[in-house]
């Protein structure tokens, strides 16, 4: 993690879970298309970005209450966390 204090929801994360496919779960089932790609570190799920029309990842943490997502794009290596409204960045 990069200079921020991570908050305890992004302290519990001892393995990053990485995309199974670079593809929005949801978007696929209704044929849409995804601007970025975000992972949930609690299930796994891989889901747009809120730059997308649908905005599947915050649905999602609404939905479930999973806190701490990180980005899915190459070369970035971030971790954001809803409740706590904390960016970080990892290595």
């Amino acid at each position: 993690m990069a200079d921020e204090q991570p908050c305890q929801h992004m302290q519990a994360i001892k393995e990053l879970k990485q995309a199974k496919e670079d593809v929005c779960e949801e978007c696929i089932k209704i044929g849409s298309s995804w601007v970025h790609l975000r992972t949930c570190q609690t299930c796994g799920a891989t889901l747009c970005c809120d730059q997308s029309r649908y905005k599947h990842m915050t649905k999602h943490f609404h939905h479930t209450g999973h806190p701490v997502i990180i980005s899915s794009e190459p070369d970035e290596k971030w971790m954001w966390c809803y409740p706590d409204n904390l960016f970080a960045e990892y290595s």
